[in-house]
């Protein structure tokens, strides 16, 4: 009678050990499946920057994307043509140094019109 009992309780110790271990590699599964799911869109988002780059890589190769950096960027001409150039105070652009003036007047005096 007594090796029935010892029988039965290592067969539940080893079933127990056994719930505990398909417990862990169910959890570990369900962790590597949301890995899995993060990678797919990070996997996503790559291929749609990599399709970006090549379009704008096909976009560069253009010869009148070529030309039209050349002339913007460089200041260059095609043969025969002639570049103008105007410079700024010329246009009626307002200009970008449009800050107020710097106020000279010692501290007290500004101090004194902050509070009276």
């Amino acid at each position: 009678m007594p090796y029935k009992k010892i029988a039965f309780f290592a067969i539940i110790i080893i079933l127990l050990l056994t719930i505990n271990d398909l417990a862990h590699s169910i959890y570990d599964i369900w962790q590597k499946q949301d890995l899995i799911v993060q990678a797919q869109k990070e996997l996503l988002t790559e291929q749609k920057e990599s399709k970006q780059l090549k379009n704008q890589i096909a976009q560069v190769r253009q010869p009148q994307f070529v030309e039209s950096q050349a002339r913007d960027k460089l200041l260059l001409a095609k043969p025969g043509e002639g570049v103008i150039v105007i410079p700024s105070s010329q246009l009626n652009l307002p200009s970008q140094n449009t800050s107020k003036p710097k106020d000279m007047r010692p501290n007290w005096q500004k101090w004194w019109e902050i509070f009276f």
